[in-house]
């Protein structure tokens, strides 16, 4: 509400949320709860331990060094403490391409039917490029 109030009268605000103007003046003024002031303390370490990692540590990692310091937080929390930082850790799986490259000196298919894909009926020429392998 705080950041629409150049384009909304409070009172209109409230009205559309819900909302007392004196609710919401009140909830202005309370104090941060103990989950927040957690939360900032828990972001400011694992921010601390992210940058300590030359930025390659993930959730796992900070929060096992966490753990290590005696820290009781769960891996969720880090986790959604750490996309609220926008940080995440470095991967270092490399991606592959699923293209497959012809073997040069591997002897090429048999033309059977010698580019002449006309049949005079049902059943007498089958024609496929599929190589299928099953694993079993």
């Amino acid at each position: 509400m705080k950041a629409h109030r150049a384009e909304f009268p409070l009172r209109a605000m409230c009205r559309v949320l819900g909302l007392s103007p004196s609710g919401y003046y009140d909830w202005l003024k309370r104090p941060a709860s103990d989950r927040a002031r957690r939360d900032a303390q828990l972001e400011a370490r694992i921010g601390a331990i992210w940058t300590g990692s030359g930025e390659t540590y993930g959730r796992p990692r900070i929060h096992a060094t966490l753990r290590a310091e005696g820290e009781r937080v769960g891996q969720k929390r880090v986790g959604r403490l750490m996309r609220g930082l926008g940080i995440e850790g470095a991967t270092r799986r490399r991606f592959k391409t699923a293209t497959t490259k012809r073997d040069t000196e591997a002897r090429p298919a048999p033309d059977l039917v010698r580019r002449d894909f006309s049949a005079s009926g049902p059943d007498e020429l089958w024609v496929a490029d599929i190589n299928i392998r099953l694993r079993i």
